[in-house]
Parts: structure tokens; sequence; C-alpha cells
């Protein structure tokens, strides 16, 4: 099984404090991986150098078998990326933010309008293309942001924190939508989560990190089975304390320098 995400003893260091910590982990094609940590573990900034956002101190990490820090355009052109904070432009039409998305990725013009059409019906806003993304809901918003993150079909699609204040309807449709596409494209998924519940049915491995460290990984039967526990959230809340963590400045990312 070919690797598509390979992180070799990774550290991220801003001046004297430590953000990631020698980590090292992979994840196979066709995989859905969760990454879960408290505030400020590190998992942001993971996915800001996995996404050539960020650089790295030290260490490896490859994408569909291109370096972040070498081949970085190669690296871009293999995946998606849904951010925690909308990228779409509110003062284009839901079809306008999709073809300007195309033009990025270089998908050739011939096939634009009908790559278009085909995403937008498949999640549900085909009659509404041509409304203006500010009258949109935040479900029907990260439906579109969807579409634009696999128009250009990637290898790997990134989503950080996807379902963060959406309903419970549009959660499961967003889900059974990117189940969907990792069954059908053979997609590769990697999303960060606090949602227990999501990463315990969603993910077929699931990666719990804290101070920058990955405290333990595998599947949800295999997590349980190595902390003598019987939920994830017990075997979270085991391996990272039950202390409140402050949030960090860093843990969102955006959009900022990610361009082609």
């Amino acid at each position: 099984m070919k690797k598509m995400i390979e992180v070799v003893d990774l550290t991220k260091k801003f001046g004297d404090f430590t953000a990631v910590d020698h980590i090292s982990f992979s994840v196979d094609q066709n995989d859905i991986f969760a990454f879960l940590g408290p505030n400020g573990a590190g998992k942001s900034t993971c996915i800001k150098i996995m996404t050539t956002i960020t650089s790295l101190s030290t260490g490896q990490v490859k994408i569909n078998g291109f370096d972040v820090t070498k081949q970085k355009m190669q690296v871009r052109e293999s995946i998606g990326v849904i951010f925690q904070d909308s990228t779409l432009d509110e003062d284009l039409t839901a079809y306008e933010n999709l073809y300007y998305h195309a033009v990025l990725y270089k998908v050739p013009p011939a096939e634009r309008k009908q790559k278009i059409e085909k995403l937008l019906d498949s999640i549900g806003l085909l009659s509404r293309k041509d409304e203006f993304i500010r009258n949109f809901s935040g479900g029907m918003r990260r439906r579109v942001e969807i579409a634009c993150g696999i128009l250009h079909d990637p290898k790997v699609l990134f989503l950080d924190e996807p379902t963060l204040g959406l309903d419970v309807q549009t959660r499961s449709f967003l889900w059974n939508h990117v189940k969907e596409l990792n069954k059908t494209m053979g997609l590769t998924i990697f999303f960060t989560t606090h949602n227990m519940d999501e990463a315990e049915k969603i993910a077929t491995k699931i990666a719990i990190i804290d101070q920058g460290k990955i405290m333990t990984i595998g599947t949800p039967q295999k997590i349980y089975k190595s902390t003598d526990t019987v939920s994830l959230e017990e075997a979270f809340l085991k391996l990272t304390g039950n202390n409140i963590r402050e949030q960090k400045a860093d843990d969102s990312f955006k959009m900022k320098n990610f361009k082609l």
C-alpha cells in the first residue's frame, strides 16, 4: 500500500519553544486519519507543515511522495485543504468561487464548467450556483469549500475541524460525502477534530498528540486496548490529562501564503 503521508522525526521550533517534538507517522492511501489533541498540542502546526504553509525545523515530510521542503509545488497540486476559517469570496457566487479555484489550479478550460456543475450537483447546490456566497448558511458554505478542495482531483484532502459550528444534519451530510469521496475517488483523508464521536466513527486510524509528541496511534480498538479504556474520550483523557488548555495563536490555520 502506498504511503500518501510520510512524517519522519519531524520537529518544529519557534525560538526556544518546541511546538512539534520529533514525531513520526505515516498514512496509507485511502485511509481516513484523525488527528486529536488538546489546544496547543501541535496538531495545527503539523498540518501547516504538511500543507507547505510553515517550514519544518528538522526531519522530513512527504505528501504523495513529494518532499514538502524541496517540492512544494508538487505537494500543493497533490492536496486539497479545507480550512477552519472560510476562504470563500462572499462577493462571488458559488459557481464563480469554484471557477476561480479551477483557474488557480490550472484545471483545463474545456473541463471547468462540467466539473464545477457536477460538483455543485453532488453537494446539492447546483440550483443555487448563481447565488452570492454571502447569502449562504454556514453549512452551505462548508459544502462549497469541500467542492473547491476536490475540484483539481487531489490525492490527499486535509480538513481542519471541518464540522465546527455545523448542525447535526449538515455534519451528517458532510461526513457521508467525505466517506463517499474516500470510497469512489480513493481519496486519502486527514482531519483534525475535537469531536471524539466523529473520530471514533469516521476514522480508520487515529493519532493522539499532546505537547508536540504523539502519545499513541492506531485504530480505536488498538487505542482502547493499549490504554485499558473503553472509549476514545476516556483514552484521550488518560493520555493527555484533565487540565484545561489555553488556546494558542496558531491553533487554527488559514490560507495565508498558500498560493500556487
